[in-house]
């Protein structure tokens, strides 16, 4: 009797998890472009890539590629994507997995994402600076390595290395019911408001609440689990020293980094920065996303960087 009851009450629960998945899946809806400009389809390996647009054709290519998290999307960039249009011809992806792009039930690699930045820049870019957060970064760096496909690198806290590789983690994100329940979790709101608050931004006032419905839609989109569960349990780490990497680039590098990042600390970057022999720009009162909280000034730097490898060339 004590048995049919545990396990009425396990279908029990798988059942109300169950439902509860498809409302959240229903709430959601259609996601809209995060972005202003030219909505585009990239066809990549099967996957349809969702990307922004923006600026005169003719006008010097920047491509921006955003970070890599549970709730990622290049919405990253709606603080810059605009100004930054008027005078370079601006393309941002959503990578496969995120955003508005496809996202099959693939086990998400580096690999994949190396791959895919080298094919987008040289497919629809000609000679582009890129800006690149996090772990996007370094997928650059290597797609710059192995390809040359920029011209200059401005990189947003760069990292190869979130932690261990834990594949009973990506598993259980994986799992058709338990899993989507547990991303459910990883993404509420409030959640989504605790990682904001405590990594993304230095002060609350950095961000909306549109920015957080956003994010919670996003995560919310039919597959939206895979990409996250890879990098939950740091299968999307490259196997690389980054500073080792950036040291054997050809082209200029900037490093951006937050004063008062905590999940990869200042100490980081000046080390990434002294050992590639790269400058290093920092912003006061900013953590993970100085572009977003302080737009402005970034963009005085972007632009500082820009021109003058528009000079040289």
């Amino acid at each position: 009797m004590k048995l049919r009851n545990v396990v009425a009450g396990v279908a029990g629960g798988l059942g109300a998890a169950t439902l509860g998945n498809r409302l959240l899946a229903w709430k959601a809806g259609d996601l809209e472009p995060a972005l202003e400009g030219r909505q585009k389809t990239y066809r990549w390996r099967g996957f349809d890539v969702a990307y922004t647009e923006a600026g005169d054709p003719d006008d010097p290519d920047v491509l921006l590629l955003h970070g890599v998290h549970a709730a990622a999307s290049n919405k990253e960039f709606d603080q810059i994507f605009d100004q930054l249009a008027k005078t370079h011809h601006v393309v941002a992806p959503d990578l496969p997995g995120f955003g508005r792009s496809d996202r099959p039930p693939l086990t998400y690699s580096a690999a994949l994402y190396t791959a895919f930045v080298t094919d987008f820049a040289e497919d629809l870019t000609d000679d582009a600076a890129c800006v690149a957060t996090s772990l996007s970064g370094a997928y650059a760096v290597l797609a710059q390595q192995q390809s040359g496909v920029f011209s200059r690198l401005v990189l947003v806290a760069p990292t190869g290395d979130t932690g261990t590789r834990r594949t009973w983690l990506r598993s259980a994100f994986r799992s058709p019911v338990v899993g989507q329940a547990l991303f459910n979790l990883l993404t509420s709101k409030r959640s989504l408001h605790f990682f904001d608050n405590r990594e993304a931004y230095s002060t609350e006032a950095s961000y909306t609440e549109r920015d957080v419905d956003y994010q919670w839609q996003t995560a919310h989109q039919p597959g939206a689990r895979f990409a996250p569960a890879s990098f939950v349990s740091g299968y999307l780490d490259p196997d690389v020293d980054l500073g080792e990497e950036l040291a054997g680039l050809d082209v200029p590098v900037t490093i951006v980094w937050g004063r008062d990042a905590t999940v990869s600390p200042l100490e980081e970057g000046e080390e990434l920065a002294e050992r590639a022999d790269t400058k290093l720009v920092v912003f006061d009162e900013a953590k993970l996303l100085p572009h977003a909280e302080h737009p402005g000034p970034f963009l005085d730097v972007l632009l500082d960087e820009l021109t003058e490898k528009e000079m040289e060339a």
